[in-house]
């Protein structure tokens, strides 16, 4: 039976726990740290701030497989501000554009739903990196493979829960069976309606397919940085194959027409000769 994660982002803290498990359980290391010299110490000293907020990562890469989004919103005359926050990471969708463009089925998924990237059989030809339209995919310059969050997929065949979701405090976060979650996230969204929310939102039930790692929002799915209408570019190919047709059947009798028009002036020519 499929597995996934709900992740209600209306409970979460923006503590970064999932972040810390993530990185501990897979050991992925830290970001390329940029330097500046502090005066004080007389050395160059390691900083990583991107300026947005109290976010440090800035996205999700080859190694950080998750990332907690910080998203402040200020009136313009200051007197309403809200934070927002969202843990982000691969949403395992059920129509993958990464699986479906690789060449070489590296990247697979498992009876659990989960889709992951065999690492010794990935040739970094990078085909999957524009096929996901959330952009999660990306080439690790120290392997020369892609990599991507694998829903813990050592874990969850030993029955085991995702290393982010048995680290979150508030249970932002929750593992289990794809029924059970929808069931609560469908209740969480009626609570949260009643209270006012009016813009709640559950994503993740049609996008691609259907995500198995969804999410319940608070604002439109852009104000998270989530594509409104995430298209899969590989059914755009049906569409673009017949465009191309038609307009190749369109040159072609154009082409007819004109080969006709010139044979009758050639004949027309003749005929004035005799």
């Amino acid at each position: 039976m499929a597995k996934g994660m709900f992740v209600d982002t209306s409970i979460c803290i923006g503590c970064k726990a999932c972040q810390v498990a993530c990185k501990e359980w897979n050991a992925l290391t830290g970001e390329p740290a940029h330097f500046r010299f502090d005066p004080a110490e007389k050395r160059p000293v390691a900083v990583n701030f991107t300026g947005n907020s109290y976010d440090n990562t800035g996205a999700l890469s080859a190694t950080d497989w998750r990332h907690v989004r910080f998203i402040e919103q200020i009136s313009e005359d200051r007197s309403r501000k809200r934070w927002y926050f969202s843990s982000d990471s691969c949403k395992h969708c059920n129509d993958a554009g990464c699986l479906n463009a690789c060449p070489t089925g590296a990247i697979v998924r498992t009876g659990l739903g989960n889709v992951f990237v065999r690492q010794d059989v990935c040739i970094g030809c990078k085909y999957c990196i524009p096929s996901c339209p959330f952009g999660v995919i990306s080439l690790s310059g120290k392997t020369g493979t892609v990599h991507k969050c694998t829903l813990c997929n050592d874990r969850i065949h030993q029955g085991l829960g995702t290393a982010c979701a048995k680290a979150c405090p508030t249970e932002s976060i929750r593992y289990g069976e794809l029924a059970e979650l929808k069931r609560r996230a469908g209740a969480r969204l009626a609570q949260l309606k009643g209270l006012g929310y009016d813009r709640a939102n559950i994503y993740g039930y049609n996008e691609a397919g259907g995500l198995n790692v969804f999410y319940l929002f608070l604002d439109h799915p852009s104000v998270y940085g989530q594509p409104e209408n995430p298209v899969v570019p590989q059914r755009r190919l049906p569409v673009s194959s017949a465009a191309a047709a038609a307009g190749a059947v369109a040159i072609g009798v154009a082409a007819l027409v004109s080969f006709r028009e010139r044979g009758r002036k050639e004949d027309a020519k003749e005929e004035g000769k005799k």
